[in-house]
């Protein structure tokens, strides 16, 4: 899922949502999206009220996990997975499941791994390196 901004990537999510609850159908991608959403019953009530949530601010460490941020991070492992790549994490996913028999805890593993390179990418001014995402992602248990 590929977004312009802030404000593009959050109406995406409240237009599925708005969709969803008056049962409209949905694209595949819209769907992907609900999965994700419907997974996280703790994030209903910002997507319910866009006016206020299209505005409010996550700072780290302010005790908020920002809902859009941690939504967008499982839509990007699950197409991360479906597409494989890098190349080789569709195999590492399933074998994770396999063992934790939990995909959604899994999902989170991999956003540890995920939101690090990220970040270091971020703070090196460079693309993030798939290699590293894919050593930490096997270093997992």
């Amino acid at each position: 899922m590929f977004v312009q901004n802030r404000e593009s990537s959050r109406g995406f999510f409240f237009d599925v949502w708005r969709k969803h609850q008056a049962r409209e159908s949905l694209e595949p991608l819209q769907q992907l999206v609900l999965g994700v959403i419907l997974e996280h019953p703790e994030y209903h009530g910002f997507l319910q009220d866009a006016a206020t949530a299209a505005h409010m601010e996550f700072a780290a460490g302010g005790g908020n996990s920002n809902p859009f941020l941690h939504m967008g991070m499982h839509i990007a492992i699950k197409e991360q997975v479906q597409t494989d790549r890098p190349a080789g994490i569709r195999k590492i996913f399933l074998s994770l499941c396999e063992k934790h028999q939990d995909q959604h805890k899994v999902e989170h593993k991999l956003m540890e791994c995920l939101g690090s390179i990220l970040w270091q990418a971020q703070r090196n001014h460079r693309l993030p390196d798939e290699d590293s995402y894919l050593e930490c992602i096997k270093g997992l248990s």
